[in-house]
């Protein structure tokens, strides 16, 4: 099968990558439109991609804009992106068209209809709360669901996000749960004995419903001797002001454990980043899916992580790590606590995330799930 991927802002860049060259692979040829990929975020290798988003928004001309004219650049050109969109797709002729991203469904919901003309539509929801409930990101949820309704079919990542579309009024035969595939990296994840000072890290975009400031507060609930054992590291580019994750430190009288490290982390540089002693730390206010979960798992990292999305479905409290109420950071404390405090369980748990990376299901078979949805979407076009 010709399969077009849509990501315009390439939101989900490894994700993207990993289903391209796993469909690839099992023999459908496939194109991914989305942004110009700079240097510095890790050019796609393998795939084809057709930077057909943005290209007047990742000028140096609207860079120097101030951020309020440079967002309203980049909706301007994502309108003449998705009329663009179109005409490449009648090119390529492809079988689907499946969309990862609608950056801005206001806009996205009378523009989907050219689309469909040329291949039925498919939409991976990789949260089904659209951008996880971010005030800033409000406008980009108007007309969410009227977008859904043009779709021949939903994937969702999670039994709760199929849950949530049904409660919404979609079909549940036009919604199929489909994991997220597992990578092998063949880093070094041999028995960590999570030994000497343990580091709690937040690794991903820098965002509000992630919960940095959540974990800031809970670690300055440890008693002393606990912190002295322990650091924050919180990794990522950021989608919000820094400067009150700072504050929040200084003020609470941890500012000396906690290191926020701004900026895109390239894939060579990721075992740095989930080392050994490293705890892999998700106090997040709302998820579905996590592309950070998995790749802890390919590390062999304990999770500490809510009790939500993905989480609560793939990990066992107790025995992957910890599992706490979303938002309370008493009982995030108390599971930091159980980890710096009994190494062993700390171990243990690592050792328990390696075998669950060696069960779970690669991408080749999230791949032949996800075409499998192709030919259904074929079959009723």
């Amino acid at each position: 099968m010709r399969v077009a991927l849509v990501d315009p802002s390439l939101f989900t860049l490894p994700y993207d990558c990993a289903l391209a060259d796993s469909l690839t692979r099992l023999g459908h040829d496939v194109v991914l439109y989305g942004r110009r990929v700079e240097t510095d975020d890790g050019r796609p290798s393998g795939v084809r991609l057709d930077p057909v988003f943005y290209r007047m928004a990742g000028s140096r001309v609207v860079a120097g804009l101030p951020p309020r004219m440079r967002l309203a650049a980049k909706g301007v050109d994502h309108v003449w992106s998705m009329l663009r969109l179109p005409r490449q797709l009648r090119a390529l002729q492809p079988d689907v068209v499946h969309f990862q991203w609608l950056p801005l469904p206001v806009v996205d919901r009378r523009l989907l209809q050219l689309c469909s003309r040329v291949a039925p539509l498919v939409l991976t929801m990789h949260d089904t709360a659209p951008f996880n409930g971010d005030p800033s990101a409000r406008l980009q949820t108007i007309g969410y669901f009227d977008c859904i309704d043009r779709m021949k079919h939903v994937i969702v990542h999670t039994e709760q996000g199929r849950d949530r579309l049904h409660a919404m009024g979609v079909a549940t035969d036009h919604i199929s749960v489909i994991p997220h595939g597992v990578t092998a990296c063949g880093a070094d994840i041999a028995d960590d004995p999570m030994q000497g000072p343990l580091t709690f890290t937040l690794f991903g975009k820098i965002k509000p419903y992630k919960g940095a400031d959540i974990l800031i507060e809970a670690f300055a609930l440890l008693p002393q001797a606990l912190r002295a054992q322990s650091r924050i590291r919180i990794i990522g580019k950021p989608y919000m002001d820094l400067d009150s994750l700072h504050a929040l430190a200084e003020a609470r009288g941890v500012a000396a454990y906690v290191s926020i490290e701004p900026g895109f982390v390239r894939d060579e540089d990721l075992p740095a980043v989930f080392a050994p002693g490293s705890v892999a730390v998700f106090p997040y206010r709302a998820i579905d899916a996590s592309a950070v979960l998995y790749q802890a798992i390919e590390f062999g990292r304990p999770v500490l992580a809510s009790r939500i999305g993905v989480f609560a479905e793939l990990l066992a409290d107790g025995t992957h790590g910890r599992l706490v109420p979303s938002e309370d950071p008493e009982r995030l404390a108390a599971a930091m606590a159980r980890f710096i405090g009994d190494r062993a369980f700390a171990s243990g748990a690592a050792r328990a995330v390696r075998l669950l990376s060696q069960a779970g299901g690669d991408w080749m078979d999230s791949a032949a799930r996800t075409a499998e949805v192709y030919r259904r979407v074929n079959a009723t076009a």
